[in-house]
């Protein structure tokens, strides 16, 4: 097992997705990366308002 392989691991053993079902995960997943995505777009859309000031 990589360091990869082990992260992905422990990502879902901590949320509990190993005992879904691939779609579920896959489902899961998406949502997670979508939200990730809004914070950093958001958050980076922030900064960038605050430094133009």
């Amino acid at each position: 097992m990589n360091w990869v392989q082990r992260k992905i691991y422990l990502y879902n053993v901590t949320f509990g997705l190993y005992m879904l079902d691939w779609w579920e995960r896959y489902l899961s997943d998406t949502l997670v990366i979508v939200l990730v995505w809004f914070v950093f777009y958001n958050g980076l859309r922030h900064v960038t308002e605050f430094g133009k000031r």
